[in-house]
């Protein structure tokens, strides 16, 4: 028995955790119009808003709130309040879900395993605010791995968005992010009939293998090999981590490593952190050294985070792919916009489960890849950090973002001017330039800073997550499968759903509440950033009234209904596209800062 694997869950922090989570719970809630709170009054410039459980009328949520652009819910800090036959009651986000069941249509045998996620995602909550105490003043010179592991929010739209499913109390601390532990990535020897090693041309296998292993080790695992009676060239070698060995390879794939299809070969020599995205580890050995992202059959938000052997095999064809179209297009240097690039792959097939499909778990479990490290493109001087840092909130309710802005010198305008210009600009180039489009969520991408201010961004998860839109543009074979046909309307929505909605909300709801800047400035200098792209690019002006990002209102895709309709499942994977879950429009704020001729949009508020 371990103690420490409990000793964070006490009444002090459940009640803390469960009071910043029931808010999120209600913003996010209320955005997707899952629920609907019933305004009651006004005061000191906050709306007084009441919401009755539909399970039982006796039970009442209280709260102050301001309803931003795009429907955003900015919950006053520690307002909400529950009322149960008139007396007080603590808020628990477990019995809210359980109260607005009715609401949240989630199926009935799906219901306690969403629960389960609420219930880990509160358990994590109380983990971060026990040991994670660095407060905004101290994080915001931190190193780039002290702020990943700060991080408290995760994806900010995600009511259930920490669960790690399949993690016991111990793993959590062994291989969470948050916990801060050095994690040694276990090697096996795949046979050659089962696994395939791909790269792009200046990585062959030995080049690889030599860099981040060193010869010595290398030269060991052989050995291995051949004191087994085995041929070590008809082996290939495979980065796996330490839970997924444990918990589901050395049982599942019991008979081809009796077989001596696979072989344990040992601990690797460095020393890992795993990232936000829990299957990805940085090396704090030698952070040079590429990143490595493993197979990890954890649930967590809608997938289990597994690694396809077949798109491993396309993967450093879509890496040469991007980096000879994209790679050295002259308005992306002068942005410093920066990719790091999936360049080597390893992939088993297990043929006792291919019958089962492609897309079935049972078929992700043994997969790795190295991607290139931010070490590697950044220079002295230069301070990275995930970019859900800038909606990072401390166990005080003090924000990262203004800290940041304040230690910078600037205005909040002119920072965000910038900060803009290094992320909003590079994703419309490729969108309309290029018909690409990133999922540019804060985890997905790193923000270059000196002396505070942004510089660059670095985009990383590049070949997963990258859809392609135009059929004319030629695709080598093995990069068909990010080929997307959708209509226009849904195209832009990578823009606006996925940009607008999906994180620039919270940061000007951020600024909005700690430092008076209002988001309508926010937002005029959203659309500022785009006409600014749009007159350094007028040969492209027939896309940009094709796929006309200052329309009126689009469509709402809701990520949490889609998520109470199968957390286990999110998406359909051969046809994402129909899993949408698009409810009700969204008001678009950008609309009102729409103007035809080719001027500044600061002229042209200057004339009005």
């Amino acid at each position: 028995m371990n103690k420490e694997s409990s000793a964070h869950i006490t009444k002090d922090l459940w009640e803390k955790a469960n009071g910043i989570h029931i808010q999120k719970i209600i913003s996010e809630f209320a955005h997707e119009s899952i629920i609907k709170p019933q305004l009651q009054g006004n005061q000191n410039g906050w709306g007084i808003y009441k919401l009755i459980a539909p399970e039982d009328p006796c039970i009442t949520y209280h709260f102050e709130a301001r309803v931003l652009n795009l429907n955003h819910w900015l919950i006053k800090k520690g307002s909400v309040r529950k009322i149960v036959n008139g007396k007080s009651q603590l808020p628990e986000s477990i019995h809210f879900i359980l109260e607005f069941q009715h609401n949240l249509e989630i199926p009935e045998t799906l219901l306690p395993g969403y629960l389960e996620e609420i219930t880990a995602t509160l358990y994590g909550s109380m983990f971060i605010l026990k040991h994670n105490q660095i407060p905004v003043n101290k994080l915001v010179n931190a190193d780039y791995q002290t702020i990943e592991h700060a991080m408290f929010n995760g994806h900010p739209i995600f009511v259930a968005n920490n669960g790690r499913i399949g993690f016991d109390a111990e793993d959590y601390r062994k291989y969470a992010p948050e916990a801060n532990q050095p994690i040694q990535l276990i090697w096996l020897a795949g046979h050659k009939s089962h696994t395939a090693y791909n790269a792009v041309d200046e990585l062959p296998y030995e080049k690889i293998m030599n860099q981040e292993l060193g010869e010595g080790i290398v030269q060991q695992f052989n050995r291995q090999l051949v004191e087994k009676g085995l041929d070590p060239d008809e082996y290939v070698f495979i980065p796996v981590h330490p839970w997924q060995w444990e918990n589901k390879l050395a049982i599942l794939f019991a008979p081809d490593i009796a077989t001596n299809q696979l072989v344990l070969l040992g601990s690797g020599p460095d020393n890992y952190f795993s990232q936000q995205s829990l299957r990805t580890l940085f090396n704090i050995s030698n952070p040079d050294k590429f990143y490595t992202k493993t197979a990890l059959s954890i649930l967590n938000m809608g997938f289990f985070r597994g690694m396809s052997p077949y798109f491993m095999d396309t993967t450093p064809a879509i890496t040469h792919w991007i980096k000879s179209t994209i790679g050295e297009d002259p308005y992306f240097k002068s942005l410093g916009f920066t990719m790091l690039c999936e360049v080597a792959t390893v992939g088993y097939r297990n043929f006792t489960f291919e019958k089962f499909g492609q897309t079935s778990v049972y078929n992700k479990m043994l997969s790795a890849l190295w991607r290139e490290s931010p070490a590697s493109v950044t220079r002295a001087g230069q301070q990275l950090m995930t970019m859900a840092a800038l909606i990072h909130i401390d166990h005080e309710n003090q924000a990262l973002l203004p800290e940041i802005i304040k230690r910078s010198g600037l205005t909040i305008s002119d920072w965000l001017s910038k900060y803009f210009r290094c992320y909003l600009t590079p994703l419309l180039h490729a969108f309309y330039e290029y018909d690409l489009s990133f999922i540019p969520h804060g985890e997905n991408v790193i923000l270059v800073l000196e002396n505070h201010i942004p510089v660059k961004v670095i985009m990383k998860d590049i070949t997963e997550e990258i859809n392609v839109f135009n059929p004319e543009l030629k695709l080598p074979e093995k990069a068909q499968r990010i080929y997307l046909d959708i209509p226009d309307y849904i195209r832009m929505l990578n823009i606006l759903i996925d940009v607008f909605d999906g994180f620039f909300r919270f940061v000007a709801s951020i600024l909005e509440e700690c430092c008076q800047f209002m988001d309508e400035e926010f937002w005029r200098l959203v659309a500022e950033c785009i006409h600014d792209y749009q007159q350094e690019n007028v040969h492209l002006e027939h896309k940009f009234a094709r796929l006309n990002l200052f329309v009126k209102e689009y469509d709402q895709s809701c990520l949490n209904r889609l998520q109470l309709r199968n957390h286990r499942q999110m998406f359909n994977a051969s046809d994402p596209v129909s899993s949408f879950q698009l409810v009700g429009k969204h008001q678009n704020p950008i609309y009102k800062y729409r103007h035809p001729e080719k001027q500044s949009i600061k002229n042209l508020i200057a004339t009005d």
